[in-house]
């Protein structure tokens, strides 16, 4: 299981940051779904209930492009799908950014 992915590190020129692209994460039959309750569910620990790590937050925000990258944005009771498994998922991820590079560049 993956504990970390930098996805920053594509996206370095010259040892300055630029914009990370949001990528939509397509879904699949093995993803899973979750209620989220405002004031107890976050990102990070669902990230870690579904991934035993907690940095992959992003990773299902970008799998929900409803909320515009903002977990402010989910409302409680609202039913967020979580990219499963974590290492098939990060690895379309990684072909959907390279695409995105090639068309766009960084």
């Amino acid at each position: 299981m993956m504990r970390y992915y930098n996805r920053y590190e594509d996206f370095l020129i010259n040892g300055k940051q630029t914009v990370v692209p949001q990528i939509n994460i397509q879904s699949k039959a093995t993803d899973k779904k979750f209620i989220y309750r405002v004031g107890k569910s976050r990102l990070d620990k669902i990230s870690y209930e579904f991934y035993k790590t907690p940095f992959f937050g992003w990773l299902i925000l970008n799998a929900n492009p409803q909320y515009g990258g903002l977990e402010t944005n989910i409302k409680d009771g609202d039913v967020i799908i979580i990219p499963y498994p974590l290492n098939a998922t990060l690895q379309d991820y990684k072909k959907s950014l390279d695409k995105h590079i090639f068309y766009y560049g960084r």
